[in-house]
């Protein structure tokens, strides 16, 4: 499918007659991070994956993207999907977005995994401080942007010059306004040893939204997969309620 002369990547199968979900994966992830999720659900529900732009298949933003047009680029993709009222499902990243188009959209429930939305000022690193100092020579612009490729975090190193700012945009974004407004039913389904979206994140999370309750598993980032069976009896049993 065409988005914004973007060619995208997206998968749908599953029960015809049965509600939506939407699975959205995490940063630097592609459809294959969700389809087992899907492929445990898809019996009883139509199930939608896709690979968000600059990730997986589908093309990379012609220019720099902040975390609205993301949300707009999914509110534009479900809309030629027919998909209305979804249940969606996001990981990471793709919670962040799933955060934000499910506070003004219709959503019938929402399921977070790992997905921090609370911007907190860290102590900032030796190397990241030492950065910023080089930066303010006069001069040494240029050489900053350079080192920045050898000590920023791994999804950075890895990602190409637009997709490095668009991650810079995404992650400094504080979504917890957004979160307070979602007022359909979520699920937080966090891993105990998470170390890129501590535990805490989730405890915080739960707190200001409207209707959530966290779900501690053992594992890291990617416990919902980690616990695959458990989860999906978890999702099965949310659903119904």
């Amino acid at each position: 499918m065409e988005i914004d002369g973007l060619k995208i990547n997206y998968i749908q199968f599953g029960n015809e007659k049965g509600k939506d979900i939407v699975l959205l994966h995490g940063w630097g992830q592609n459809i294959e991070m969700m389809k087992p999720i899907g492929d445990r659900l898809c019996d009883d529900f139509r199930i939608t994956i896709l690979d968000f732009p600059g990730f997986g298949s589908s093309d990379e933003p012609k220019e720099i993207w902040s975390m609205e047009r993301y949300c707009v680029f999914l509110e534009d993709l479900l809309k030629k999907l027919k998909v209305r009222k979804p249940i969606v499902i996001g990981h990471s990243f793709g919670g962040r977005v799933a955060i934000k188009y499910s506070s003004r959209n219709p959503v019938e429930k929402l399921v977070l995994f790992g997905a921090p939305c609370i911007r907190k000022d860290n102590e900032l690193s030796f190397s990241v401080k030492m950065l910023k100092k080089i930066k303010k020579i006069p001069g040494m612009n240029s050489f900053g942007e350079y080192m920045k490729k050898y000590i920023g975090s791994r999804d950075y190193k890895a990602a190409s010059p637009i997709m490095r700012q668009t991650l810079v945009n995404v992650v400094n974004e504080d979504l917890s306004k957004f979160a307070r407004e979602i007022e359909c039913p979520t699920l937080l389904v966090w891993g105990e040893n998470d170390e890129e979206a501590p535990i805490s994140d989730a405890e915080d999370l739960e707190k200001i939204m409207m209707d959530a309750a966290l779900i501690r598993l053992p594992g890291g980032h990617y416990a919902y997969l980690e616990n695959i069976d458990v989860v999906t009896n978890i999702l099965y049993n949310f659903f119904k309620s």
